[in-house]
């Protein structure tokens, strides 16, 4: 039998790398495909050649840093590095709960030390090299001690409570965890914009009157109240354009990249809104809120199924199952049900994209705008114009540029 799990978690885990091979190898296939005419009118063939690079860099960097890890992975489990991990806990700290944070801990460090020169090498070569850097080495060890410091602050309680839950709650303990979690999940949805992304960006309310003036009167139009209009210094680490709504309630701010209003027209960012005004008019942050809901009650499940399997737990090297241990084993045997659910999830989300496109073409003048911003924003972030369908299937929350606009036309024939 513990052949069998082992033999399990190694296809499992060599067939997620191979899926993953397959559709980043079809996508860069697709690169092949011509510049799109929809784009003719603002890209040209060198910065088309440009973003195909970009697009093959990222590609082959992201199967790299893949392999590796699989490779580390795979031997780090068969050399017996689990229950080394297990022994020094158990030999540093009394207690299951703090056996299992030490041992938890020291997994998510050994992590995050592997992928420290994979993050250094995407932001300081690879971003640097098609211009999209602007961070400097003292703010990015900066971002990475705030996140130790917020993963210490938030993980520790939270895994505590986990742990305490299956040790001492019996059959009904998957259900407290998720039931704490959800509650969890809720309150971050309150506290996050106003306590922990301030800790990585400034925010500072929008100093353009004439624009904050043109948001504010459409806000008006759409009877749509916000707690005020903000601008976010994403330029101290990146070039790229973004923007999003965040808080609800009367909590609700629209926050735009400071590198977003430099590069796109008034009329091309009340565009933007109004895309991000038909996601709250169509609840999609509470649908999306409840689909991550959904699935944890799936997840702490499927966990109190596999908790003290003994066979389990040999198949990686641990002499005894315990609560953490398990907890660290679950995530290998979950990694094709997160893989589904997280394709599901994308899917349901382009779904909502297209829905937000819409509402925003209904509720402005003229949906060439909303088209002119899609393709400066394509253009500016060196987007993929021909991602390969299996790709999107994967990995895209948003659907493919070209699908949004041809929607956006097929909705209104005035388009152009």
């Amino acid at each position: 039998m513990t052949l069998f799990w082992l033999s399990l978690v190694l296809f499992i885990l060599v067939s997620e790398f191979l899926l993953q091979a397959t559709a980043s190898l079809l996508n860069l296939g697709g690169l092949k495909q011509p510049l799109p005419e929809l784009f003719h009118d603002l890209i040209n063939k060198k910065e088309y050649a440009k973003s195909q690079a970009y697009t093959r860099a990222t590609t082959r960097f992201s199967l790299c840093q893949q392999a590796i890890f699989l490779c580390i992975t795979i031997t780090f489990l068969l050399a017996g590095g689990f229950p080394l991990v297990d022994a020094f806990a158990q030999n540093l700290v009394d207690g299951r709960i703090f056996t299992g944070l030490v041992f938890i801990g020291s997994l998510v460090f050994l992590i995050g030390l592997i992928n420290l020169p994979f993050s250094l090498y995407s932001t300081f070569i690879l971003e640097e090299r098609f211009g999209f850097n602007k961070t400097t080495p003292t703010t990015f060890f900066l971002d990475q001690l705030k996140i130790v410091f917020l993963t210490l602050l938030l993980g520790t309680p939270l895994l505590s409570l986990i742990l305490w839950f299956f040790e001492t709650t019996g059959s009904m303990a998957w259900i407290y965890c998720w039931l704490g979690i959800s509650l969890f999940s809720i309150i971050f949805q309150f506290i996050a914009p106003a306590l922990i992304m301030p800790l990585f960006n400034k925010f500072t309310p929008i100093s353009n009157e004439t624009l904050k003036d043109t948001i504010m009167t459409y806000c008006k139009k759409e009877s749509f109240q916000l707690q005020g209009i903000y601008t976010m210094d994403g330029s101290t680490r990146s070039t790229k354009l973004n923007a999003f709504f965040t808080g609800f309630g009367r909590f609700k701010k629209i926050v735009f990249y400071d590198t977003l209003l430099e590069k796109l027209s008034h009329a091309e960012i009340v565009a933007v809104l109004a895309h991000e005004m038909g996601h709250y008019k169509h609840h999609h942050l509470h649908k999306h809120l409840a689909f991550g809901i959904i699935q944890s009650a799936l997840l702490f499940y499927l966990l109190s199924l596999v908790l003290e399997n003994s066979a389990l737990a040999q198949a990686f090297g641990l002499n005894q199952p315990s609560t953490y241990t398990s907890l660290v084993i679950f995530t290998f045997l979950y990694r094709p049900v997160s893989l589904l659910l997280s394709s599901l999830g994308n899917y349901l989300s382009r779904r909502n994209e297209f829905q937000a496109d819409s509402y925003a073409n209904s509720s402005r003048p003229s949906g060439n705008t909303l088209i002119q911003a899609l393709k400066k924003l394509s253009k500016e972030n060196l987007s993929n114009l021909t991602p390969h369908p299996f790709y999107v299937l994967l990995h895209y929350s948003h659907p493919p540029v070209v699908e949004r606009i041809m929607a956006l036309r097929k909705n209104n024939s005035s388009l152009v």
